[in-house]
């Protein structure tokens, strides 16, 4: 019997599309029996046999996975990046590769000025100290008054932008594929903004070209006081190098939501001017059914694209 294997770690079966349709053309759908991020090995192992199709979180999807799913024609990302697929590995064995780039936007950019937010008034730092039972209230500063600088200013580094624009915050943003953006968003190059900001927040796919995009020379441009914001990939950042400038006062602070190898259990959740969450920019109900609802509407165009299932 062919079949859909869903990876992510969670999926609402009540949120895929027309899954009658994968029922009359006797098409299975399989969730993930691990309920969490699969590994190499693991996912591996789900796609040999009949799968045709599935639809993926952020698990590795290398070409040794790929090449192991003989039957696998298409593969759709619940969620906008697309940097756990191999793409030319995918095209070369002829694998359609699509994602769902709308739905995430304005959950990842709530919990982006929600990490501003925190780390500007201290709140996780407090909140940690009153339950160690000590009574400090510690004074911070309003993101109105800060010069904000955004690296990247697409879908979700635009959602940003407005509501730092609604509270008051100064927006600058270096993105060399954008040159007409908001009238109040100033363009700059990447040296201006990393010495010119007050908070540095990323959105940016992660990429060969992109890789530790923040490092030990870039960090070194930033202002003693600025703090990182990065709810994007953690391969953005040289941890070791942020972790130097972190213990060294070269920078306040950083708010990480990802991180290079997860689940993260290195020294930057220890420092106490760092607030860490969980890669979980996403993880907003309504955008999580919106995210699988696409997922499963392109799963099923895509199937019909290849005939597994009859067009009416």
């Amino acid at each position: 019997m062919m079949k859909i294997q869903i990876t992510t770690s969670s999926y609402d079966l009540n949120n895929f599309i027309d899954s009658e349709l994968l029922n009359s053309a006797k098409i299975e759908i399989a969730l993930n029996p691990f309920k969490r991020r699969l590994t190499e090995s693991q996912v591996s192992d789900l796609l040999q046999d009949d799968v045709i199709g599935m639809i993926a979180g952020l698990e590795p999807l290398t070409e040794s996975v790929l090449r192991d799913a003989p039957k696998l024609k298409l593969i759709v990302r619940c969620g906008a990046g697309l940097d756990s697929v191999d793409l030319v590995a995918a095209r070369k064995l002829g694998i359609d590769v699509v994602n769902t780039p709308n739905a995430p936007s304005r959950a990842v950019a709530e919990l982006t000025i929600g990490h501003m937010i925190n780390i500007l008034r201290h709140i996780s730092a407090t909140d940690r100290s009153l339950r160690e039972g000590s009574w400090t209230p510690t004074m911070g500063t309003l993101l109105g008054t800060k010069k904000v600088g955004l690296i990247g200013l697409g879908r979700i580094g635009k959602m940003v932008s407005d509501l730092l624009l609604a509270f008051g915050a100064s927006v600058q943003a270096f993105d060399p594929n954008v040159t007409s953006p908001n009238s109040l968003v100033t363009l700059c190059d990447l040296e201006t903004l990393l010495s010119t900001s007050d908070i540095i927040s990323l959105h940016v796919p992660y990429s060969a070209e992109t890789h530790h995009l923040l490092n030990a020379k870039t960090l070194c441009l930033m202002k003693s006081e600025s703090v990182i914001v990065n709810v994007s990939r953690g391969g953005l950042i040289d941890e070791d190098a942020l972790l130097h400038s972190l213990t060294s006062n070269l920078i306040a602070g950083a708010a990480l939501d990802c991180f290079e190898n997860e689940p993260y259990t290195g020294p930057l959740r220890l420092l106490s001017n760092v607030c860490t969450t969980s890669h979980m920019g996403s993880y907003a109900r309504e955008t999580r059914d919106q995210m699988e609802i696409e997922a499963s509407t392109a799963l099923v165009a895509g199937l019909k694209k290849h005939g597994f299932i009859p067009h009416p």
